[in-house]
């Protein structure tokens, strides 16, 4: 049986953002995919605190619906704003706290 070559996704982001206590950041998100976008794309956040080895998913857009997280210091702070036929997998988080300082990664998957 023969394997298909898997096709990278290219993804970008900014390397650093800094804001403002009790403002609000977007963390962009855009990705290149030589590949059609499919109804199965799905992109995730994960958020890593300053000082900390856990990384946690703090939001997951799958089957064309975006998941806050509904627990966690992010609930009811996070907004999607992305849109993934445009290439785009931008959150935002609103009223900004200390403990948001840390390391955020986008993770887009575009099966097959």
């Amino acid at each position: 049986a023969g394997l298909s070559p898997a096709l990278a996704i290219h993804v970008y982001t900014q390397r650093e953002i800094y804001g403002t206590v009790g403002s609000h950041v977007t963390l962009s998100c855009s990705f290149w995919s030589s590949e059609w976008i499919s109804e199965d794309i799905s992109i995730t956040w994960h958020f890593q605190a300053e000082g900390s080895r856990d990384s946690i998913s703090i939001f997951h857009y799958a089957k064309g619906q975006p998941y806050i997280d509904d627990v966690g210091t992010f609930k009811e702070r996070m907004e999607w704003v992305g849109n993934p036929l445009r290439k785009d997998g931008s959150i935002v988080i609103h009223n900004l706290d200390y403990t948001d300082n840390g390391t955020f990664t986008c993770d887009v998957k575009n099966p097959p």
